[in-house]
Formats: structure tokens, C-alpha cells, sequence
């Protein structure tokens, strides 16, 4: 249920998302999902892999600041109201979104959404009690 989320502190400067994706390449590990949030002097780099530990070693013995966090994925169907339901039903149980970001699922009529919530286990029992799929990290990761 709990996805491995690498978080990378990027400098804004040219070549920088060149250097990580390179690296993270030559490691022979997967991106499956990014995502990044910036000021006009830095980023957070948010990155699921097929190999989270291993793409987190490689990236710090290149000299970057990485973190791991624990996210949860969904996959909902791709119909107009099926993300404000799921959105509702965190926020009727007070489960607080602190960011998302979706990516392309290889299931055709599917949309797959990675969730930073307050409670990764309270929102994964709320939404799969109410039909919305919890994708496990093997599903995310082989994706």
C-alpha cells in the first residue's frame, strides 16, 4: 500500500534535472512518476521509481540531498467526477492532501494519482472501503 517516494533538493541552474535523470539512468532504474514544485532558486524534485532504495544511493553518492516519503497511489477510473469523489471522501473523514500529482497508467480508461496525505493509512481504508483502488508498490513500480 505504501508507495517510496524520492524527494530531491534540485538547484534552479541549467543542467541540473539532466545530471538526476542521468544519474538515476545509469543505475538502470525506471522514473514511472515525477513531479516538481520550485522557487526562483530551487526545487523539489519528487520521483517514484521501479527501485527506490537503490535510486536514493546513487543519487546521494552524486552529492544530491535526497529524502524518501511514504505516498499512497490510486487508480480511479477516467470518468468526469471520479477524482472529486475520492477527493470528498478524504476530506469528509479529515484526512488532509498535502500534494499530488497523477501520472499515465498503461490501464486504458484508468488514471493513477500518487497522494501526500497526513494519514496514509486512514486514507487508504477510507477509499478502498468506498471502491477507489489502492495500487500496491509492486503495481505502481511495475508500471
Amino acid at each position: 500500500m505504501h508507495i517510496q517516494q524520492i524527494s530531491v533538493f534540485v538547484e534552479n541552474k541549467p543542467g541540473r534535472m539532466a545530471e538526476i535523470t542521468e544519474t538515476i539512468s545509469a543505475a538502470a532504474v525506471d522514473i514511472r512518476a515525477i513531479s516538481i514544485a520550485d522557487t526562483s532558486d530551487f526545487g523539489i524534485l519528487r520521483v517514484i521509481v521501479n527501485q527506490p532504495e537503490k535510486a536514493a544511493e546513487v543519487l546521494r553518492a552524486a552529492g544530491f540531498t535526497v529524502s524518501i516519503t511514504s505516498v499512497i497511489a490510486i487508480g480511479i477510473d477516467d470518468a468526469v467526477g471520479e477524482f472529486s469523489r475520492a477527493m470528498r471522501l478524504l476530506a469528509d473523514n479529515r484526512i488532509t492532501v498535502e500534494y499530488m500529482y497523477a501520472f499515465v497508467s498503461k490501464e486504458h480508461g484508468k488514471a493513477s494519482i500518487i497522494l501526500r496525505v497526513d494519514d496514509d493509512d486512514h486514507a487508504a481504508q477510507v477509499l478502498a472501503q468506498h471502491g477507489i483502488s489502492i495500487l500496491s508498490d509492486k503495481e505502481v513500480y511495475n508500471m
